[in-house]
């Protein structure tokens, strides 16, 4: 009688049913929440990449020395100065560890009306990645329509230069790649030369204690 008595409150006992439903229902629950942290912190990044791609196509088109005499000379430290205040500006991102950044300008063949070409190209970044236009030199064949997605290119004006950023990025996750995979991110900026500008060439300010190129052939971040 007394095993019975004790069967039959098991079966009418409700007390537990709410611990039950949470041992149950919270699992769910917290991976539904960490999926649409990952989603809402993937978006974010992506608007951040954005951002660093203009500004630092923003910071190329209005680099250069101030003169009322002659065309603005652009010199590799400033190229250098753009690429750092991009590092410190991507924060906790650490752009040039996860990433690269691809600086083109360009131009218009000297001695042409409108053939497009990549007169320069700087890079950075420990991410293999090369620009999807082509490297320092392409388009002087008369091959280069301009830069960007096909029948949207931009193209340079002559005796005038188009700074054209790209990044590629590999998001790196903020809980778990379970929840997004492993996302690259891409994405480009551009803006026209606001200065005249020397176009012949990017200058070192001391021939004897020349500034660090960045070269598209070597893959490095800040230490």
């Amino acid at each position: 009688m007394k095993r019975m008595s004790i069967l039959k409150r098991l079966e009418t006992a409700r007390s537990g049913v709410a611990a039950v439903e949470m041992a149950l229902g919270l699992p769910v629950v917290l991976m539904l929440g960490m999926w649409g942290a990952e989603l809402g912190s993937l978006a974010i990044t992506h608007m951040r990449i954005s951002q660093l791609a203009m500004q630092i196509a923003d910071n190329g088109s209005r680099i250069g020395d101030v003169s009322m005499l002659e065309a603005l000379k652009i010199y590799e430290s400033d190229i250098n100065d753009i690429l750092a205040g991009a590092n410190v500006q991507s924060g906790n991102l650490d752009l040039f560890e996860h990433g690269r950044v691809v600086i083109s300008s360009l131009e218009v063949v000297p001695t042409t009306e409108d053939t497009q070409y990549i007169h320069w190209q700087r890079c950075k970044g420990k991410r293999d990645y090369q620009s999807t236009y082509g490297p320092e030199g392409t388009g002087t064949d008369g091959s280069l329509e301009g830069m960007g997605p096909a029948g949207e290119e931009v193209a340079a004006a002559k005796d005038d230069a188009v700074i054209f950023v790209e990044i590629e990025y590999a998001y790196q996750p903020l809980i778990s790649d379970t929840f997004v995979g492993d996302p690259v991110i891409r994405t480009t900026a551009t803006f026209n030369v606001r200065d005249d500008r020397d176009l012949s060439q990017i200058y070192q300010r001391s021939a004897t204690e020349p500034d660090t190129v960045a070269r598209c052939n070597v893959y490095d971040g800040f230490s």
